[in-house]
């Protein structure tokens, strides 16, 4: 179970899992914005050496602007002293998702 905020962030519902972590819906009530915020997750051999690349991850991408990249809004650390990455919710199908209804057109792939 989510924690109810994460720094200024009202957490909405999980909305995925990856290889760095949870990603959570949570909305700005300082911006009225929703934000997608990835969470580091806590395990008995965390090292520093793992918490680094989860924000040097927040750094590279913060340093793009792109049409195809979310936006990095902030980063920080939960309660439980856990880094956390909040970034631009953009809605829509997971690549997974796009596959499993079969093979994908040239137009979709481009």
């Amino acid at each position: 179970m989510p924690p109810e905020r994460i720094g200024p962030y009202e957490i909405i519902k999980p909305i995925g899992q990856g290889g760095m972590g949870e990603v959570l819906l949570g909305r700005d009530d300082r911006l009225d914005r929703l934000a997608a915020i990835k969470v580091l997750p806590a395990k008995p051999d965390d090292n520093q050496q793992h918490r680094q690349r989860f924000l040097e991850e927040a750094r590279s991408a913060s340093a793009i602007t792109h049409p195809n990249v979310c936006v990095i809004y902030d980063i920080g650390e939960t309660d439980e002293g856990q880094p956390f990455i909040a970034m631009e919710y953009i809605e829509g199908n997971t690549l997974d998702e796009l596959n499993s209804t079969g093979p994908l057109t040239t137009e979709l792939t481009i």
